[in-house]
């Protein structure tokens, strides 16, 4: 009897994770396999980025402060996905903790906000907030 309930006790203690990925959120797109886990806890805090262009991120100095609308179209690797919006392209990077739970597909509007790291040559966002928008936001 005590190995029937430490047999039951092991099972329910490893299904736990099974269960809860299909609430997880993430990329849903080109080059994704599956979603990716989320955890955030909620934070408050006042920014004054205004809606910039993905193609000026590269004219803006490291650590500024951006917010982009537009879609998220492909998974580049890991945590890092190519973000495009009327005036081109970006490379943006989403840590897990940001997603909260929303999956978004290549065919959602998005606004990211997020710091803007520059590299060498290369400029990429640090996104450290992301949300759905409805299609009449510019």
């Amino acid at each position: 009897m005590k190995k029937i309930a430490a047999v039951a006790t092991l099972l329910a203690i490893i299904s736990v994770p099974v269960f809860a990925a299909g609430t997880e959120g993430g990329f849903n797109g080109p080059a994704s396999t599956s979603p990716v886990s989320q955890v955030q806890g909620k934070a408050g805090g006042f920014n004054d980025a205004h809606v910039t262009g993905a193609a000026d991120i590269g004219k803006m100095n490291d650590g500024a402060w951006v917010k982009l609308h537009g879609s998220i179209v492909e998974r580049l690797s890991g945590e890092h996905y190519l973000f495009r919006d009327a005036s081109g392209t970006v490379n943006v990077e989403i840590d897990r903790k940001y997603w909260n739970g929303m999956t978004v597909s290549p065919e959602d509007n998005v606004e990211i906000q997020g710091k803007i790291d520059k590299e060498r040559n290369n400029a990429r966002v640090n996104v450290k907030q992301i949300s759905k928008i409805s299609q009449n936001l510019h």
